[in-house]
């Protein structure tokens, strides 16, 4: 059990869901912190010093204790302060949260853009390949209001900050609408679930802000591709070009975001 009186840090960033995911457990705790912004890709010296391994955000500091890799934070958090569990209580759910934490995050951010620039298999394949990952989730999510029943837990945490708040908005960018109401109602309805949710709208980036930031990597990404690629040597209509290089623009999003996280 926490004493009342405890210095709590987090080292994060703001586009990281990684991070904003820790902030959602200290806020449904109530844990007073002190958020510390790091300009990522720029590794500031403290981030250095207190993650030297990884040199990656999220970085929890609690009195002389520090911790990093954002699945063994929350679980700290959750240990550590006992009000409003994170984890479920019957070891077999627990287990089970943690299994389909650790699929978002090792499965579905890769498979969401990473087979995209597969050329033997084709965008519209990749799509339904990432669909079908996300529908093991569509099937635990279906009947509840969260994945942990009634309120927001460990794996609404993992997969809120991802999917829905992350994901779907590099998608929104490639023009792809990947989760559909008619295809992923359960989904559709947690998300929705989630909106409603204070600490959820608290931490999540701005959407807004969210894109523009997306937007600006596909349109670096696309100017470099016109100044390094000979004219002489493409061999594919304009739209193709186009097509690749958003494609690709997504993938250099997706690597900014791989390496916020620990």
């Amino acid at each position: 059990m926490a004493k009342k009186e405890e210095r709590v840090k987090l080292l994060g960033f703001w586009i990281s869901p990684f991070s904003r995911r820790v902030e959602m457990a200290l806020k449904l705790k109530g844990v007073p912190y002190e958020y510390l912004e790091e300009e990522l890709p720029k590794k500031s010296p403290l981030l250095l010093e207190l993650n030297p391994v990884h040199k990656k955000v999220p970085v929890l500091v609690h009195n002389d204790k520090i911790l990093s890799e954002s699945h063994v934070i929350l679980e700290y958090i959750d240990q550590t302060w006992s009000n409003n569990p994170i984890l479920p209580q019957d070891p077999y759910e627990r287990a089970t949260a943690r299994f389909w934490a650790k699929f978002v995050d090792e499965q579905i951010l890769p498979a969401g853009f990473m087979p995209l620039v597969k050329p033997e298999k084709g965008i519209e394949v990749a799509i339904e390949e990432t669909r079908e990952l996300i529908m093991f989730l569509e099937k635990e999510v279906t009947g509840k209001d969260f994945f942990g029943g009634k309120t927001i837990g460990f794996l609404d945490m993992v997969a809120g900050t991802m999917i829905p708040f992350c994901l779907a908005r590099a998608w929104e960018c490639m023009g792809i609408d990947m989760i559909s109401e008619d295809k992923f109602p359960g989904l559709d309805r947690w998300i929705k679930k989630l909106n409603e949710v204070e600490i959820v709208r608290e931490c999540i980036p701005p959407k807004e802000k969210h894109i523009e930031r997306m937007n600006k990597i596909i349109e670096r990404r696309l100017e470099l591709d016109h100044s390094t690629i000979p004219m002489e040597k493409v061999e594919v209509t304009s739209a193709m070009t186009f097509k690749m290089s958003l494609v690709n623009s997504c993938v250099t999003f997706k690597m900014s975001v791989v390496d916020t996280r620990e």
